[in-house]
């Protein structure tokens, strides 16, 4: 978890990849009109991440139903988004991108092929709650120290 342009996608897809788990993105989740709100530079509001949380909660379901371990990349700025995730869900661990505002500004500007604009960066940050019981990572460090040190404080082991 965190604000856009701290990894996690990125971040998710090695580490699902490298313990062999399915790897979610909460983006391919949201719907087209919360999509074309963020192109247009407009904040999703509680209201439009409400059914998207709901959707996601209920694949994190299915998933662990069916047996599979799984990665979840997904902002879940604040801790009621969070508390919808972890609903009836085996303990999930949360595994929080620290990352400062310079830093995210820099990569939102090299970023391309992405819906999210860099302008509603303000709005994550303002939005984020920071977590209290979640693992927390400095992303500033190069993609794969940051791979292995989610691997580790989840204490499982690497294919």
């Amino acid at each position: 978890m965190g604000v856009a342009g701290s990894g996690k996608t990125a971040v998710g897809m090695q580490v699902a990849q490298k313990l062999d788990w399915i790897f979610l993105d909460a983006d391919n989740f949201h719907p087209p009109a919360n999509i074309e709100k963020m192109k247009h530079g407009i904040p999703l509001n509680d209201q439009d991440r409400a059914p998207w949380l709901q959707r996601l909660h209920d694949e994190l379901q299915h998933q662990i139903a069916e047996g599979h371990s799984v990665i979840l990349a997904c902002s879940a700025l604040k801790e009621t988004y969070r508390n919808v995730l972890r609903n009836e869900v085996s303990p999930p661990t949360f595994v929080y991108l620290d990352v400062d505002p310079e830093t995210i500004r820099d990569r939102l500007q090299h970023r391309t092929a992405h819906f999210f604009p860099k302008e509603l960066l303000e709005s994550q940050f303002a939005a984020l709650e920071k977590p209290k019981d979640a693992v927390i990572v400095d992303a500033r460090k190069p993609l794969n120290a940051v791979v292995d040190q989610v691997i580790h404080a989840l204490g499982v082991s690497a294919n």
